[in-house]
């Protein structure tokens, strides 16, 4: 199937690594021009997603490169504590992981919504999760902020509707990242897990589409890729 991507302008926030730079992979095997924002070296774009200044600048310098911006992909994230409960998390800790995942990704989508509005078939898609459905014990930071991100690319779809940028969100489940290797003491990776687990590659397949004009009736809602675990009833049937 022809995604229509080729030529098309994308900045991947959190590009550098993990799903991001899954995304990154995938775009440019579709033809897309597209450029990696993170912190970490081997970023085309470097920047603070919780920092208004260099987020500005970098989509300034992002869209000088690209010649424009027909898609953005917030992909950069932290998870914070796992494993604590909430009468133990630290506010630094908290406000850390709610700045990141979810001021990072508006503050982006802020300073690339001009940009975007003038590209073609423009649309933009958040990293959320699927524990912005289900919660796992010792993770209320995390848990909270991707619930966060579900309802703040609800309501950019409405606010830039006018504009004629989409916007949606992907959630998964657990994907095989060196953040999750690292969360869930899985230095080697998740061969012998007992729970399916999916490759970054996986996921931007589902970015992709989403940014693609092929998916142009679809916005204001988010793609739930979690095995239909959350579709399961606790009945004992």
């Amino acid at each position: 199937m022809d995604l229509r991507l080729a030529g098309r302008a994308v900045l991947v926030t959190g590009g550098a690594s993990g799903i991001g730079a899954a995304v990154v992979r995938a775009l440019r095997s579709e033809g897309a021009r597209a450029l990696a924002l993170d912190l970490a070296g081997g970023a085309d774009v470097r920047a603070d997603v919780t920092d208004e200044e260099q987020v500005a600048r970098a989509v300034g310098q992002a869209v000088g490169e690209l010649g424009g911006l027909d898609g953005l992909v917030c992909c950069a994230g932290v998870s914070g504590p796992v494993g604590i409960g909430a009468a133990d998390v630290a506010l630094a800790d908290f406000e850390r992981v709610t700045a990141v995942n979810t001021v990072g990704a508006f503050l982006t989508v802020k300073h690339a919504a001009a940009p975007l509005s003038a590209g073609r078939d423009p649309a933009v898609v958040l990293l959320a999760s699927d524990s912005a459905f289900t919660a796992a014990p010792g993770m209320v930071p995390y848990c909270t902020s991707k619930g966060a991100v579900l309802a703040l690319g609800r309501s950019l779809s409405v606010d830039l509707a006018g504009a004629g940028v989409r916007v949606n969100s992907v959630c998964p489940s657990i994907v095989d990242t060196p953040m999750s290797r690292t969360d869930l003491q899985a230095p080697q990776g998740f061969g012998e897990a007992p729970y399916p687990v999916q490759a970054p590659e996986e996921v931007a397949h589902l970015v992709l589409f989403l940014l693609s004009p092929l998916a142009r009736a679809v916005n204001g809602t988010h793609l739930l890729a979690d095995f239909g675990a959350s579709a399961t009833s606790s009945f004992p049937a």
